[in-house]
């Protein structure tokens, strides 16, 4: 068995039954030129014949002397993780969303390994859909894009592959048998790190307080504004999802001497300024958001291995261009804290200073204490396109995780020439928020509007 740690836990303790915590998928496939008819059905028949999975996909929960565990399931029933279904003819788009909103807000059976992967057939145009979900205790974003490259292939050749739960690690060791088997080195040596971690993470808090005082960049936990996106939620879901030109935002970086998560962070921003205008609900103070970093060094693809930033969106100001620099500085001012800060004191500063709201995430002992007001995470794709058993892969978008507090989640990946934006929200809480979409291509088409007149 191996135990959890406390990050992977933490993903165990948020749950509850208007609230699950699994992250999940979504790709949209095309069969291979002259496939059969069947060429679905018969996808799904072979890979209900993988009846053994490979880990993490084996590993179910064990509780412990009160700690949570992962042990090998002896009774992994495959047909329970696996599903096919087919959408009703035509098969749009917004249906197939729809269905990905609902399957998305049932949990996960914790008796079982906590994934589950459906098959969608009958999708417009002759495509097909691969819907996934998987707890968060189990991957964070970056391990989850992790085995979704290793599961499919950049070869449109090759055939005969396994599904994603048989595909094995090429570098998958055997994690040891309890708790106990430790060795006593490992665990002194882990708390020696962050025993001496603790100067740094006192040092830069109290940095992050003076520095709140004065500078607009330097926002903290304590100053988010009140917003109707930090409401309690329901267990309705609604899930949308577009693609944006990889290539637009990049020239509209190279305008501004900006990042593409600089830009994509002001498209955000702008989307979700006109979003709340359209409810009257725009706070006079900037929404905050939570961005998460990856400090993942490895070739690793489960655990939680993820600090945050904050960044102050400047949904106050008029102005694009405005915006965007206010942004960039916001995003430096958190860079250059963390360059010269060890990935345990990030994790230590990281924990301390959103420790509020995370007690808030579990405890709603403080609703109007905010640290953030939205999560908006980046997770870098593959650059070459994927493909299943010859069918290309033509969109993969993430749909992630919302919570009380936080009702809504922007989460995009890049894949080949494009950002995939999955947009998720309590449908009950947030009403409309398919117009985040419309939205978001129009703040990217103010910001080339800005550069055209200023690179004429």
């Amino acid at each position: 068995m191996k135990p959890l740690t406390p990050p992977d836990q933490l993903f165990l303790w948020l749950e509850k039954g208007h609230q699950p915590m699994h992250v999940g998928g979504l790709l949209l496939g095309r069969p291979p030129a002259g496939a059969p008819a069947d060429f679905v059905q018969k996808a799904a028949e072979n890979m209900r014949q993988w009846t053994k999975a490979e880990p993490p996909f084996d590993q179910r929960l064990v509780r412990k002397l009160g700690t949570w565990f992962w042990a090998h399931d002896e009774d992994f029933d495959v047909e329970h993780h696996f599903r096919h279904l087919a959408l009703p003819k035509p098969g749009r788009i917004r249906e197939l969303l729809a269905l990905v909103s609902q399957l998305h807000a049932a949990h996960l059976d914790r008796s079982r390994p906590l994934w589950e992967l459906y098959l969608i057939d009958g999708v417009e145009d002759g495509r097909f859909a691969i819907y996934s979900k998987i707890h968060h205790s189990l991957v964070d974003g970056v391990a989850a894009m992790r085995m979704v490259q290793r599961a499919l292939s950049t070869d449109p050749d090759e055939r005969d592959r396994p599904p994603p739960w048989a595909v094995p690690h090429p570098k998958h060791r055997r994690e040891r048998d309890d708790f106990g088997d430790l060795p006593l080195a490992d665990v002194w040596g882990a708390v020696r790190t962050q025993v001496a971690a603790v100067p740094t993470i006192a040092r830069e808090i109290m940095k992050t307080i003076r520095d709140a005082r004065g500078r607009d960049e330097a926002r903290t936990s304590l100053r988010a504004p009140a917003c109707i996106l930090n409401q309690s939620i329901t267990s309705s879901r609604r899930f949308a999802a577009q693609s944006y030109s990889l290539d637009r935002i990049r020239e509209v970086g190279k305008s501004f001497h900006a990042t593409v998560n600089d830009v994509v962070l002001a498209m955000c921003a702008s989307a979700l300024r006109r979003y709340l205008q359209d409810l009257d609900a725009l706070p006079d103070k900037p929404l905050v958001a939570m961005v998460p970093l990856s400090l993942r060094r490895d070739d690793s693809a489960a655990g939680n291995q993820v600090a945050m930033i904050l960044v102050n969106l400047a949904t106050h100001l008029d102005d694009p261009l405005e915006r965007l620099e206010t942004i960039q500085r916001s995003v430096q001012h958190s860079k250059e804290r963390y360059s010269h800060m060890t990935p345990a004191e990030i994790l230590g500063y990281t924990g301390t200073l959103l420790g509020p709201a995370g007690l808030n995430f579990l405890t709603g002992a403080a609703p109007r204490v905010q640290a953030f007001n939205v999560i908006i995470s980046n997770v870098p794709g593959p650059k070459a396109p994927l493909y299943y058993n010859g069918a290309r892969i033509e969109g993969m978008y993430p749909v992630s995780i919302v919570v009380d507090g936080q009702a809504l989640n922007l989460t995009l990946n890049s894949y080949v020439d494009k950002l995939e934006f999955g947009v998720i929200a309590c449908r009950r809480t947030l009403p409309s928020v398919q117009r985040m979409l419309e939205y978001l291509e129009t703040g990217l088409h103010e910001l080339e509007a800005v550069a055209a007149v200023n690179n004429p």
